[in-house]
């Protein structure tokens, strides 16, 4: 009977979407897993995309972006960290970043007196989500930004379960020479040491030939069209786009002639170049029929940079990358693909979701348990994400996540504490940088660290008023809480910059950056 009735709505489901002209949902066969894409943007602004921009502007041209929005759950109070390296470990690792890497330091770095955690970012002995995915059946993929690690091979994308990579390990490289950083040992100084890599090696060849972006959507595209279908798919799309250094095609630059600030001109045509790519990506999901059964997740790492010569707007939030106001970890987000039931598409969500909440529901939705054993024999801090699937398919709307560490500072329930000296503290207008800041920067400052700064994001998403004074029962409350989160934070000695990751790039790699230690 139970059956019967589950098929019944499944139909009664399919008959009132087609009647109002949707994509009817369609139910994965038994046993199926779903095909889970996850793109994570680099340094995109609040109001760098259409659906945030209740005035349209002919300055943001993001049709991709607002179509698969539209078609899935605009999850409107989504959280990352303040800049680039704790975002993605905390997403690699399932752990909030107070609990995994709150520094955002290249991947050269090493403490020869920790084996476990003496690195850059996430430490040797945590389970990656890919490696997950991999005990669930699925094939793996990572292309572009990776940003988590590179000191040994188990630091690098097929050390943390990736079946493949192609992308580079710093924060950034050139667009077109993907050259990134300078390096020195026995006296010398190499300055054009390239990140590049695939899978076991350096992309040897591949640098300076493309924009970078170009090759890898064309290595996205080769994925999915080479694809089993029949397996399920875990691919991992980290643009370097829209992180600095602001360089794109010129066809892309003469799109936005009439934006008459440079820095302002190639971040939007940056941003609409990744929106090309995402129409590609979504057109081959539909050609390889896997779109029915695929979650898409999209997600910028952090606030965009409104700083000098970041080109970003996080208008109308305050502040941007670098700062804990809302402009700077409250990002873009939202869930699509044809896994999404009908009922919830087009429909916006406001409970809060982290970054790390990623990786126990794929975890749910593989299959296998969250739990990491080898990080708990370490005695390394647990998963703190937590599966968000029950409230992206409608079965319950009441978010999981109550609280959400800044460090420092603390998101709990309708209010946010700051506790630090908080730069940035000023808002932009609708187009930026413009005439009145045309090197672009917010100058002005606010003191939150010896009188604690409370706001209500719920009631003032602008955090235009400071609560301190007017709810002192409040926000004892919030302090309380924050030194609760404080105490647990993980806050290993990473170390320095190591001779032998420069050594180890121009003699073993031939000029290439790479892991440097067995």
């Amino acid at each position: 009977m139970t059956r019967y009735c589950c098929l019944l709505a499944a139909l009664l489901l399919i008959h009132v979407s087609l009647a109002l002209g949707e994509e009817a949902f369609v139910e994965p066969a038994a046993g199926t897993k779903p095909h889970i894409v996850m793109i994570l943007v680099d340094d995109w602004g609040w109001a760098n995309v259409g659906y945030h921009r209740d005035t349209p502007t002919k300055e943001v041209q993001t049709p991709n972006f607002d179509a698969l929005c539209k078609q899935g759950i605009e999850l409107d109070q989504h959280y990352a960290y303040k800049f680039c390296s704790p975002s993605r470990s905390s997403l690699m690792s399932g752990r909030l970043p107070i609990h995994v890497n709150m520094k955002n330091l290249g991947p050269d770095v090493y403490n020869p007196k920790d084996p476990v955690s003496g690195f850059a970012a996430i430490p040797r002995n945590m389970t990656g989500i890919a490696s997950k995915m991999k005990l669930g059946g699925y094939a793996t993929h990572h292309v572009g930004k990776w940003d988590a690690g590179m000191a040994t091979p188990d630091h690098t994308p097929t050390g943390r379960g990736f079946d493949t990579t192609f992308g580079y390990f710093h924060h950034d490289n050139d667009y077109y020479t993907e050259v990134a950083y300078s390096c020195a040992y026995e006296k010398h100084n190499y300055n054009n040491i390239v990140d590049l890599w695939q899978t076991d090696g350096p992309a040897v060849g591949k640098n300076g030939t493309i924009y970078e972006e170009e090759m890898f959507k064309q290595h996205v595209l080769d994925i999915l069209g080479n694809h089993s279908v029949e397996t399920p798919l875990f691919l991992y799309y980290a643009p370097h786009i829209a992180h600095t250094p602001l360089e794109v095609p010129q066809s892309y630059q003469d799109r936005f002639s009439f934006i008459p600030d440079k820095t302002r001109l190639m971040y939007h045509a940056m941003i609409t170049f990744l929106d090309d790519v995402i129409g590609n990506l979504t057109e081959m999901l539909h050609k390889r029929d896997m779109w029915n059964n695929t979650l898409i997740i999209v997600s910028s790492d952090n606030g965009g940079p409104e700083y000098a010569g970041g080109g970003a707007n996080n208008f109308p939030l305050r502040g941007g990358k670098l700062s804990n106001w809302q402009g700077g970890v409250r990002v873009n987000a939202f869930a699509s693909g044809g896994l999404i039931p009908t009922a919830m598409r087009g429909t916006k969500y406001d409970g809060y979701i982290a970054l790390a909440d990623w990786y126990a529901t794929f975890c749910s939705l593989a299959g296998v348990d969250k739990h990491d054993e080898r990080a708990s024999a370490a005695k390394l801090p647990p998963v703190d994400g937590l599966d968000m699937w029950p409230v992206l398919s409608g079965q319950n709307m009441t978010s999981p996540r109550t609280e959400i560490p800044l460090s420092p500072g603390l998101i709990s329930g309708d209010y946010k504490i700051l506790v630090s000296r908080m730069m940035q503290a000023g808002w932009t207008g609708p187009q930026y940088p413009n005439k009145t800041n045309p090197a672009g920067g917010i100058k002005a400052s606010m003191n939150c660290s010896k009188r604690n700064c409370l706001f209500n994001i719920k009631e003032d998403p602008e955090e235009r008023k400071n609560l301190a004074d007017s709810m002192p029962e409040v926000l004892k409350h919030m302090q309380e809480r924050w030194a609760a989160w404080n105490a647990t934070a993980f806050n290993p000695n990473r170390g320095a910059p190591w001779p032998e990751a420069c050594q180890t790039a121009v003699e073993k790699y031939g000029g290439f950056w790479g892991p440097f230690l067995p």
